[in-house]
């Protein structure tokens, strides 16, 4: 079997966050398992290039990756030579992977690989929800996805991370199926949590990219009423007028003196989850959460929105609440969450067992694979 993942962006340009490291660690964990793996991305890095030779491959921990000059600096990503290629490469491939959806490189790769009759899996990575399709550019998005987008996506394979995403995906479009596969996310090896001390109060964080879909202005605002010590850290980085603007809210509510902004951390970040007592994620949209599953690996309990993807897998395991996506909800769920200590202590006991098992490499690669060669059996049916 030969698989081609195409997405506007890949390693090193983590600037894009979740998606960017859940497609690497799938070509990778494909690749390590004896499927042949190649990816097309482009040069994008966020406003500048990535530092690479564009249109030459090169090996990426394993995986055969050709990066492609784009010509549209934004989120478009338009890349001629990407598309080009593919035309020419698309028939060596039994799968075409296809990651996010309203950028150039998506659309075209897969009218591509849909002309040059190629089993097409495309996954939305939340880019096809109704948060996205209500949030900027909405007559645009629209009239792609009545003349192109609805047309192309009922003749595809799709793959989502959550059932929410998948019910959200089923009143949209009728594909030829929606199959739910968690992603990969990239654990250190496993230690078991220790107790973290309270007394200098609640210690919450977020970690995440700074941006308006991620729910960090719900937070601010509900920090107001918390009546229980705390402290916050927010890490993570976005728009810089974006973030200026949040600093400004909570200096004008008086509360900067609790919250500490330590930007973008990556080599640390387990050791930094597990110093705190409480994830918090309240996003208006959010397909998966890769974070969810990083800071519950290392025991430290989660509050996300009703609207993550993973709030469902949460609940059911009771490893953390859930909230709406307003300040009062939230005000309401850290206040409860800081008098039962003894739930928190639960958590970080119970979790990493949990995730550990949920998230093995080896076991999901399997299922990926035998994903793949069903939906290639189909076409050939």
């Amino acid at each position: 079997m030969r698989v081609l993942q195409i997405c506007a962006a890949y390693k090193p340009a983590f600037i894009y966050g979740g998606p960017t490291m859940s497609v690497s660690m799938l070509s990778e964990q494909l690749a390590k398992a004896g499927i042949y793996t190649e990816v097309y991305a482009t040069t994008a890095n966020g406003k500048t290039e990535l530092p690479v030779i564009s249109g030459v491959p090169v090996n990426i921990d394993g995986v055969t990756v050709t990066y492609f000059k784009r010509i549209t600096k934004d989120h478009t990503h338009f890349s001629p030579s990407l598309l080009k290629n593919l035309w020419k490469q698309a028939p060596q491939f039994d799968v075409v992977h296809i990651h996010a959806w309203w950028n150039l490189v998506s659309l075209f790769s897969c009218l591509i690989a849909l002309l040059r009759n190629v089993t097409v899996v495309v996954s939305p990575r939340g880019t096809l929800s109704s948060y996205s399709f209500n949030n900027k550019n909405i007559g645009v998005k629209q009239l792609i996805h009545t003349l192109l987008g609805k047309p192309m996506l009922n003749k595809c394979y799709l793959h989502v991370t959550s059932e929410r995403e998948s019910a959200t995906i089923a009143g949209l479009i009728n594909p030829k199926s929606i199959t739910v596969l968690p992603n990969f996310v990239k654990l250190r090896a496993y230690k078991p949590s220790l107790k973290v001390k309270q007394e200098d109060g609640l210690k919450l964080i977020f970690f995440s990219r700074i941006e308006e879909k991620k729910g960090l202005d719900l937070l601010l605002n509900a920090l107001v009423n918390i009546t229980a010590p705390y402290h916050l850290t927010i890490a993570g980085d976005g728009d810089k007028n974006y973030v200026e603007s949040l600093k400004a809210l909570v200096a004008n509510k008086h509360i900067d003196d609790k919250i500490s902004w330590i930007g973008f951390q990556s080599e640390n970040k387990f050791d930094l989850l597990g110093e705190h007592d409480l994830f918090i994620l309240p996003s208006y949209d959010e397909n998966f959460g890769n974070a969810v599953i990083e800071s519950l690996s290392v025991g430290t309990p989660v509050l996300i929105s009703e609207q993550v993807g993973l709030a469902d897998y949460v609940m059911k395991n009771n490893l953390g609440w859930t909230c709406k996506t307003s300040a009062d909800s939230i005000t309401k769920a850290i206040n409860n969450i800081a008098a039962d200590k003894t739930s928190q202590q639960q958590i970080r006991e119970i979790a990493p067992g949990i995730i550990y098992e949920d998230f093995n490499e080896n076991n999901l690669v399997k299922r990926y694979v035998a994903f793949y060669n069903q939906l290639i059996k189909n076409d050939r049916i």
